[in-house]
């Protein structure tokens, strides 16, 4: 018998998310589904290069944690986990969760995985046109570290249809975790594009977690928040007719008001009549918000039109490494000396043959953020830290920068401290487009017991 309503909660709004908030929803928040949203393009395209690394991992930060915890819920209750923890190795995730959940002795529990988001062997064969370039990816002349299509809500749905109580994904597009358990329930048809466009507001306002419940939203003494140390994440209370309601647990910090939704509403969103999704191209320009209770807004007249024809694919490409390196001057003229200290590197570099691209300096605590808009020489700090970087095409190169602010300690000029020096990957993102029958979706299930 299809419902008429269900109650979906937001476990997580990105990779590094608290789990707290979480297990309160998943304990008490008398959810069916709950869906943590896990996965940003530069997250999955890192996610690529520590599964070369390690064929075992590749999968999303804290799987272990999430699932030890919202495990126990899932086979306890009615409650459906839905997550793209699987990152850029959704197979390998799919497997230590089955390992968790045999460790756990927790009863039957069926477990799956969405795969086919993996689109990195067509893009270099098709040798696929980039969006910002204009032209084919062989033009790049680097490594393609991954291609990642952004999967919709009717990937997950032969998943729900099996009754999987957890859900693994890879990439898929924010709003389809959430939009997936809406047209399961309901049995909303794939072309209705008016509930759709409904149902991916809700799931809009869902996906960043407590950014709708004031996290993002806060600036005391402007935009005052309740208790944020103890954010609750929101819940959304939708009804078959794609009307919904925005609230959290009762007692958690944050809040949900028309203006915390209004900011999240608009968050990442281009063009509000047409937000493309791999689902619907939703239209939120008619969305009314309007305050139904302490902390609960009612989410009116979303509508939306027919889906892109195609699906959107971000390319991980390697793009060399970033050297940087910090370290801290204090007392009378502290800045004066931060500068002849990045005079000094400068000109090290150059007399090593070190050749940098996009070198970038910054005097923390004095212009890191504005730059040479708000470069207050008028200004006359007591301590200062230096940071230098600057991407190099090699890992040897790009150490050296490090490398050079340390000799700082005994080399001058007078007091520096604190030397710190670090070395990462560049993964450049790029956005291309794949035809749908580009992918192969297969679902693996499990029954754990």
């Amino acid at each position: 018998m299809r419902k008429r309503a269900i109650r979906i909660g937001a476990g997580a709004g990105y990779a590094g998310d608290r789990l707290e908030p979480a297990i309160e929803l998943a304990a008490h928040g008398a959810l069916q589904y709950i869906c943590f949203e896990c996965l940003a393009e530069r997250t999955i395209a890192l996610a690529q290069l520590e599964r070369m690394q390690d064929p075992s991992r590749g999968y999303g930060q804290f799987l272990e944690e999430r699932m030890e915890a919202i495990l126990p819920h899932c086979a306890a209750q009615e409650l459906v986990m839905l997550s793209n923890l699987g990152a850029a190795n959704p197979l390998a995730a799919y497997r230590k969760t089955i390992d968790i959940a045999r460790a756990l002795h927790l009863g039957p529990l069926k477990i799956g995985v969405v795969t086919g988001d993996d689109v990195r062997e067509y893009v270099l064969t098709a040798d696929t046109i980039l969006w910002e370039t204009g032209l084919p990816v062989s033009r790049l002349h680097r490594p393609v570290v991954s291609a990642n299509a952004y999967l919709g809500a009717d990937a997950i749905l032969p998943a729900l249809k099996a009754r999987c109580q957890v859900i693994i994904t890879g990439r898929v597009a924010d709003p389809a975790l959430f939009l997936a358990p809406m047209i399961h329930e309901f049995g909303w048809a794939s072309d209705d594009w008016r509930v759709l466009g409904k149902g991916t507001a809700a799931a809009h306002l869902l996906e960043c977690a407590a950014q709708v419940t004031g996290g993002y939203f806060s600036d005391p003494g402007l935009k005052d928040v309740p208790d944020p140390a103890h954010i609750g994440f929101p819940v959304a209370e939708v009804r078959d007719t794609g009307a919904a309601w925005i609230t959290k647990l009762p007692g958690t910090g944050g809040l949900v008001s028309v203006q915390t939704c209004k900011e999240q509403l608009l968050y990442e969103v281009h063009d509000p009549a047409r937000y493309l999704t791999p689902d619907v191209t939703a239209d939120f320009s008619q969305v009314t918000l309007t305050p139904a209770g302490p902390d609960r807004v009612a989410v009116c007249h979303a509508s939306g039109h027919a889906r892109p024809d195609t699906l959107k694919v971000s390319v991980g490409v390697e793009e060399g490494y970033i050297g940087e390196g910090e370290i801290s001057f204090a007392g009378h003229g502290a800045l004066s000396r931060a500068r002849q200290a990045t005079a000094i590197v400068a000109e090290r570099l150059k007399c090593r043959g070190i050749d940098t691209d996009d070198l970038k300096i910054e005097y923390i605590g004095y212009n890191a953020l504005l730059g040479a808009v708000h470069d207050r020489r008028d200004a006359a700090p007591q301590d200062v830290r230096v940071r230098i970087a600057a991407r190099t095409a090699t890992r040897r190169l790009a150490q050296r920068i490090g490398e050079e602010v340390e000799t700082l300690y005994l080399n001058g000029p007078a007091g520096a401290a604190g030397a710190r020096k670090y070395v990462r990957p560049v993964i450049g993102i790029y956005s291309a487009s794949v035809p749908r029958n580009a992918l192969t979706v297969t679902l693996h299930m499990t029954d754990v017991s």
